[in-house]
């Protein structure tokens, strides 16, 4: 493996030059000379058998190739500095990884977070996002949320031992139902106060959440009803934005929702009719025994879930 691994200050020095793109930038960031940032990077254009910059002007430019091959080497960085900030021996930041879908990341976990400092003053929340449950479990991550547990994996959801090939504890958080959304401003010019009404209107849907307007008119006892326009995105939060621009009506899912509800930022003109949506997981992996941290964001957070769950 050693001898697989290119000169690792060549890399530190050529991330840092695509990442600035320009040498002089990488040469102040790292307070090399413009010279030795140049000699770094043909050590590693050499160990590579192709060039990775290109002179354009007076500047030197990286290929399509060297950034893609940049952004990696960063993220390999990046995971390197926070594995030391959390096995370091004089480690002062407890850290916790959350992985969770993009929606729900934005809508209802960022928005708790305050509460759970109150709890934990000294513990570090890095949450990174995802667009699907399978790219989830391809990160690194202390805990994870996701819409399902995924299929041909095995999961422990009681105290008893752990089953062989087990990689997971999953505890359900909530289940979401769906109703119609629309901003304040579209629901009073449309002054909509019927069902039937949507056959006028715009529905907005996307491709992470197929099928949510057919289940709502399904539930709602209007099988046939019919948008006259629809506009479909590739994620929700897009639809989000959607209905902030007063773009149409969506389905919205609650209680990732409630935060905006509450806020006014979204109104629901049909609150009672609901279809059912999805079930929530937490996912720990069965790797080692968890800090004290950890364990107490995992109470809190089943806490939370279980408090939307009453709702």
């Amino acid at each position: 493996m050693r001898n697989r691994l290119p000169p690792l200050n060549a890399l530190r020095v050529f991330e840092v030059a695509a990442r600035s793109e320009s040498y002089s930038a990488a040469a102040r960031e790292l307070s090399l000379t413009h010279g030795a940032v140049s000699r770094q990077i043909n050590i590693l254009e050499d160990w590579l058998g192709q060039p990775l910059f290109a002179r354009e002007g007076q500047s030197m430019m990286a290929s399509p190739h060297a950034r893609a091959l940049a952004r990696e080497i960063s993220a390999a960085f990046d995971q390197i500095a926070d594995a030391a900030e959390r096995y370091g021996k004089e480690r002062h930041v407890k850290v916790i990884r959350v992985s969770a879908p993009t929606t729900v990341a934005m809508r209802w976990l960022i928005p708790r977070l305050q509460d759970f400092a109150k709890i934990c003053r000294d513990v570090d929340v890095r949450v990174s996002t995802v667009t699907s449950t399978e790219s989830l479990l391809r990160r690194d991550f202390d805990v994870a949320i996701c819409r399902q547990t995924p299929p041909g994996r095995e999961y422990l959801t009681t105290n008893r031992q752990v089953p062989p090939g087990g990689q997971f504890q999953s505890w359900p958080l909530f289940q979401e139902y769906n109703t119609v959304i629309a901003s304040p401003r579209l629901t009073a010019r449309t002054g909509i106060t019927d069902v039937e009404q949507l056959a006028s209107m715009t529905w907005l849907t996307s491709e992470t959440r197929p099928g949510d307007w057919e289940a709502w008119i399904e539930a709602a006892g209007q099988p046939s009803l019919r948008a006259s326009r629809i506009l479909r995105f590739d994620h929700f939060f897009v639809v989000m934005h959607a209905v902030a621009d007063d773009q149409g009506f969506g389905i919205g899912p609650f209680p990732t929702l409630n935060a905006d509800l509450a806020a006014g930022r979204v109104q629901t003109p049909f609150p009672t009719l609901r279809s059912k949506g999805a079930t929530y997981h937490a996912l720990v992996p069965l790797d080692a025994d968890k800090p004290v941290h950890v364990r107490d964001f995992i109470d809190w957070l089943r806490s939370s879930g279980a408090e939307d769950s009453e709702l």
